[in-house]
């Protein structure tokens, strides 16, 4: 028998390509690269350039405690690199949940009003004399978070269709252009914190002392835990809701769970470094063209690259503007708009 291909057929598209276990763990040592260059250009860059030389051994053997290079790396950029490094994981996770929570391709701790939220609660305590340390901060941020959470989901589940994509990210915006005016408010009758918060009010991750992740860290492995055991059931979401359910998950439960776990990610993150823009948009994006949408790859994978960009960010802060610096929120900021305007371009609203 002789078959032949017909002239007008049309050829096969070819299968999109498969991600094995090899390219995975191939995109986690790139992204773990990424990281460790930028913690190298945390550490040497800024006003006072710091050769690696020195930074290492000032790492490493404690190098002379009259060296100024020691004094610069040991006192200052080493607990800024760590904030940066806990604060950018935490919304890289976070966004990573919220997006796959929501069905929205454009949420994060931003978009649905968390990281305004958790910066008012921030805000009302230090102006009213309610808190004076990140001890204080991470609960009236955490609690900020759980208002902006309960407000915007009220929002958005009025009316026909429920909490839809469209609705959680337009109530999320409204909430949070309201929190900014009410925080700007409270900021400007009160000229003493306004002074002493205006760069953290935009995302900063100077003056930073050495206990500052060490308090972040049971906010971040908590938060970080309850999503991660949430993963499986959160690919089962992507099915939608009654798959899931058939599958046996129960979808309130997950979705409640993995929305606090998000919250307080995000309150640690804004704590520590105020409301930071956009990381936990980008790094989920760019972890699921990379690995898919697994979420027990995308989520570490998604914490290394928040990490990587955010201390990036900070690294171009300081030197785009040589001596002064501009904070890393305006930084992300700046970048991420154009990121944000792609892609809805790309995508469109998602009903």
């Amino acid at each position: 028998m002789n078959f032949r291909t017909s002239p007008t057929a049309k050829p096969t598209a070819a299968p999109p390509p498969r991600r094995t276990a090899a390219s995975h763990v191939g995109w986690i040592v790139v992204a773990l690269a990424l990281t460790a260059v930028a913690i190298a250009l945390s550490l040497t860059v800024g006003t006072r350039p710091v050769p690696l030389s020195a930074v290492l051994d000032a790492l490493l053997h404690g190098g002379s405690s009259t060296d100024p290079n020691v004094m610069v790396v040991r006192s200052l950029r080493v607990p800024r690199t760590e904030t940066g490094l806990a604060a950018g994981a935490a919304l890289g996770v976070a966004g990573a949940a919220l997006q796959a929570v929501s069905r929205n391709p454009l949420a994060d701790p931003g978009i649905l009003g968390l990281s305004q939220g958790a910066a008012a609660g921030v805000v009302l305590a230090i102006a009213f004399g309610l808190a004076s340390s990140f001890d204080g901060y991470v609960w009236y941020a955490f609690a900020g978070a759980c208002v902006a959470a309960c407000v915007v989901y009220a929002i958005a589940s009025r009316g026909r269709g429920g909490a839809t994509p469209v609705k959680l990210a337009l109530a999320g915006t409204a909430f949070a252009a309201m929190t900014t005016g009410a925080t700007t408010v409270v900021l400007t009758s009160s000229s003493s914190a306004l002074d002493q918060f205006r760069f953290w009010q935009a995302g900063s991750l100077s003056g930073r002392d050495a206990q500052t992740v060490v308090r972040m860290l049971p906010f971040l492995i908590g938060g970080a835990l309850l999503v991660l055991a949430c993963a499986r059931s959160l690919d089962a979401l992507a099915l939608g809701d009654d798959t899931a359910r058939a599958l046996g998950h129960r979808v309130h439960l997950v979705r409640g769970c993995t929305a606090l776990g998000s919250t307080v990610l995000t309150a640690a993150a804004v704590s520590a470094a105020g409301p930071i823009a956009f990381i936990g948009l980008a790094a989920p994006h760019l972890a699921r063209r990379l690995v898919g949408g697994a979420h027990r790859r995308l989520l570490p994978l998604s914490a290394l690259l928040g990490a990587a960009v955010l201390l990036a960010a900070d690294v171009a802060g300081r030197v785009v503007r040589a001596p002064a610096e501009v904070p890393a929120g305006v930084m992300t900021a700046l970048v991420g708009a154009p990121v944000l305007i792609v892609l809805i371009r790309r995508k469109g609203m998602p009903a």
